[in-house]
C-alpha cells in the first residue's frame, strides 16, 4: 500500500484511537515521574486533530498539508511539553513533506525533521531519558533501511521497530532532562511516557500503511 494522502489521514487517526486505547497507562507511566498528564493532553489533542480533519470540505493535496493541520492544532490545544514538542516534530515533518506520495527517501526525510524538530524545541540528546531516546533510533534504522534498499512501508516499519525498542530502553535510564529529572536516580526503573507515546504513533503510521480500515473518531 503506498504511503499518500489516504494514508497520512487514517494514520492521524489511528494514533487517536491508539493514543485513546493506550490513555489510561500513559498517564500512569507520567504519573510515576511526571505530572501525570500526558496521556490525558495527547488524548485531547488528537481528538481535536480528528475534529479539524472531519471539517475540512475537501481533501488535502499533499501529505505535509495533513501533518501541519496536526502540528497548529497540538500546540493550540496540548498542554505541559507535549504539545510543543509534538508540535514541533509535525511541523518541522510537514515542510519536508509536501507532496502527494512518499518514498523510501522521503519517509527517511520526515522521521528525521520530525526528531530536528524535538531536539531543537525539548534541547535534549540520546540518554536523557525523553521521546529523542524512541526517536533517534526510528531516524537511524530508517537511514540504515533506505540505504538497503528498503520500500517505504520497511523503511517505515525499521523505524517504528526501532522507536519501540528505544522506549524500553529508557527503563533503566537516570533522567537528567525536563521534569523526570527532578527525580534523580528515583527516575530509573520508569519508561518515559513521551518515548513510549512516540512509539505509539510511529507504529501507528505502519497499521494505517497495512490496514485500510479507517478508525472510529476516539
Amino acid at each position: 500500500m503506498t504511503l499518500d494522502v489516504a494514508w497520512v489521514d487514517r494514520w492521524v487517526r489511528r494514533t487517536a484511537a491508539v493514543v485513546a486505547e493506550h490513555r489510561v497507562e500513559l498517564i500512569e507511566l507520567d504519573r510515576q515521574i511526571g505530572d501525570g498528564d500526558h496521556g490525558e493532553n495527547l488524548h485531547r489533542g488528537f481528538t481535536a486533530v480528528v475534529g479539524r480533519l472531519d471539517e475540512l470540505t475537501e481533501p488535502p493535496a499533499q501529505i505535509g498539508d495533513v501533518l501541519k493541520l496536526v502540528a497548529t492544532t497540538l500546540m493550540s490545544t496540548v498542554g505541559g511539553a507535549a504539545g510543543p514538542l509534538y508540535g514541533t516534530a509535525y511541523l518541522r515533518a510537514a515542510k519536508v513533506t509536501g507532496l502527494p506520495e512518499l518514498d523510501a527517501p522521503a519517509v527517511v526525510a520526515m522521521i528525521e525533521a520530525g526528531l530536528e524538530g524535538i531536539v531543537a524545541r525539548g534541547k535534549a540528546t540520546t540518554g536523557e531519558k525523553t521521546m529523542v531516546d524512541a526517536w533517534s533510533p526510528a531516524a537511524a534504522a530508517a537511514q540504515t533501511a533506505a540505504a538497503g534498499g528498503a520500500t517505504a512501508l520497511e523503511v517505515l516499519e525499521a523505524a517504528a521497530n526501532a522507536a519501540e525498542a528505544g522506549a524500553v530502553a529508557t527503563d533503566p535510564m537516570v533522567a537528567t532532562k525536563g521534569r523526570a529529572s527532578y527525580l534523580g536516580e528515583r527516575s530509573a526503573g520508569h519508561r518515559d511516557p513521551g518515548a513510549a507515546s512516540s512509539a505509539l504513533v510511529l507504529r501507528a503510521a505502519v497499521t494505517a500503511a497495512t490496514d485500510p480500515v479507517v478508525p472510529a473518531a476516539p
